[in-house]
């Protein structure tokens, strides 16, 4: 059944997803807030900074007037940065259709409230929780706009919607799996970005496949370790939301995240290496929330609190691998 979906931001992941779900036979919609960005993608059916290569059909409508991209929708895709995510739903409250639902694909934690992104969605807009999900999973944007195979998992309260989105979304090179476990999965698709700051800081280092496999297997760890004590299934983290999105964040040349810690490995500081991107890397922000996470929660998480360290607090990366390496010596299964 075709459906009226508007996405909200014109970055890589919302113009990949935008493209897939008019192939799937939707009426598309795209806003973009940025009048700069917005130009680009109407001159260029793309943005050829964030997603070269990857033209939009002339059916998917481009727009920058909110009010006019939401008026008939019956979905919308929230496809904005997790910091930014309050700030730009809020106009939409005004404008939303009473019956329409609401799909996160933001990976990150609110930094001032420490609320996940489909809290944040839920208390911005006043919605009931079930008609909110969130989609997560190893899918970068570059690859799902050439079609390659690519799977996720898309969670909510709400089993109908759930289940409504994972029809909608599915098709031949983008499958769909469904869950319950909200937190588990925001948690998951928001914390591994952290372990993939710490994956890009190793590689600058000139640090190898060792030393990779030892960060994403203790990584998960100290993220089930969280995650459980928030309310999490620890079954979740071995899934796509966990180490599949850890495993392809942490090693993928299109992770935006393993760059920012490259690029620190190999001297450079946080500030510039920012500056330089024109993309969010979402785990930058996401430390934070993790680091004060840890600490409200008394859950000890090493990686988390060295990454901190090195983006924060001015300790050499160099320093902070060698007090990972000569902590005190426990047994690989503790809660």
């Amino acid at each position: 059944m075709s459906e009226r979906i508007t996405i909200l931001g014109g970055g890589s992941w919302g113009l990949a997803i935008a493209r897939l779900l008019d192939k799937n036979g939707h009426h598309v919609r795209v806003w973009e807030y940025n009048a700069e960005d917005y130009a680009l993608i109407v001159e260029h059916r793309t943005h050829p900074k964030k997603l070269p290569g990857c033209r939009l059909p002339q059916s998917i409508i481009i727009s920058n007037d909110l009010r006019e991209a939401v008026s008939d929708a019956e979905i919308i895709v929230s496809a904005v940065p997790s910091q930014v995510q309050r700030r730009a739903l809020a106009p939409l409250k005004a404008y939303l259709p009473t019956s329409c639902g609401v799909v996160n694909l933001a990976k990150g934690i609110e930094t001032d409230s420490l609320q996940r992104m489909s809290e944040v969605i839920g208390e911005t807009l006043d919605l009931p929780s079930d008609r909110i999900v969130t989609l997560s999973g190893p899918s970068h944007a570059e690859e799902v706009s050439r079609d390659l195979p690519t799977t996720v998992v898309v969670a909510g309260k709400g089993k109908d919607f759930v289940q409504k989105i994972q029809s909608l979304f599915s098709a031949d090179s983008f499958r769909v799996y469904c869950s319950g476990d909200l937190v588990g999965v925001e948690l998951g698709g928001s914390l591994k970005n952290i372990i993939a700051i710490a994956a890009g800081i190793t590689a600058g280092l000139g640090m190898g496949d060792n030393t990779l496999g030892a960060l994403i297997t203790r990584g998960l760890a100290e993220m089930t370790r969280l995650g459980v004590i928030m309310g999490a299934d620890p079954l979740t983290f071995a899934g796509l939301s966990g180490v599949g999105d850890l495993v392809t964040t942490c090693a993928s040349q299109h992770s935006r995240n393993r760059y920012v810690g490259e690029q620190i490995g190999m001297g450079k500081t946080l500030d510039v290496v920012l500056q330089e991107m024109s993309m969010v890397a979402e785990g930058v922000q996401t430390t934070k929330s993790g680091m004060t996470l840890a600490n409200k929660y008394d859950v000890e998480m090493p990686i988390t609190t060295a990454v901190y360290d090195v983006l924060f607090a001015d300790k050499s990366p160099k320093e902070a691998v060698g007090e990972l390496m000569t902590r005190e010596l426990k047994s690989e299964i503790w809660s």
